[in-house]
């Protein structure tokens, strides 16, 4: 399952953190929080579902021409009584095995962060933040921008400018 699509797919759900309209659902995203989309809606934040139903935002980076992608997963994922919506933002795409300097870096990153941990997803390495399943807009909202400019300034790291922004 491909959860990061090629970017000329990212650009089309190109999302303005204080954007005044959202995109509404559409029938394919089945599995969609609706509490998700609410949330979203009342922050003004554009964005798209993708095929699993979670919510794919793209930033623009203050002072950049770079944009950053952002997902809001629909899942709650439960621990006995504790609920938690995960958001996540990529910051890099490898081939096979990370090599031990790249996760090593992605591991002291994470206990450099206020928010969230670095995680492998299949190819990539994402940044994950576990938020309480009932939080707030605002606090979604933080989430949301904490997580793009983190990977973001990750991508620059482990990729370079010369690299280009792939996310």
């Amino acid at each position: 399952m491909n959860l990061f699509p090629r970017i000329a797919a990212i650009l089309v759900a190109l999302a303005l953190p204080f954007a005044a309209s959202a995109q509404a659902p559409d029938a394919d995203a089945r599995t969609a929080d609706a509490d998700v989309a609410a949330l979203l809606d009342s922050i003004e934040y554009r964005y798209e579902l993708d095929e699993d139903g979670d919510y794919r935002l793209v930033l623009e980076m203050p002072d950049s021409d770079r944009t950053q992608l952002v997902f809001v997963r629909s899942p709650v994922e439960e621990y006995g009584n504790v609920r938690v919506r995960e958001v996540w933002s990529p910051a890099l795409r490898g081939d096979g095995e990370f090599p031990a300097a790249v996760a090593n870096r992605l591991l002291q990153a994470t206990s450099d962060l206020k928010l969230g941990a670095w995680e492998r997803q299949g190819p990539f390495a994402v940044l994950v933040i576990k938020l309480p399943a009932d939080a707030t807009a605002k606090v979604l909202e933080d989430a949301i921008i904490f997580a793009a400019m983190a990977a973001d300034a990750m991508e620059l790291e482990l990729s370079g400018a010369e690299a280009g922004d792939e996310f």
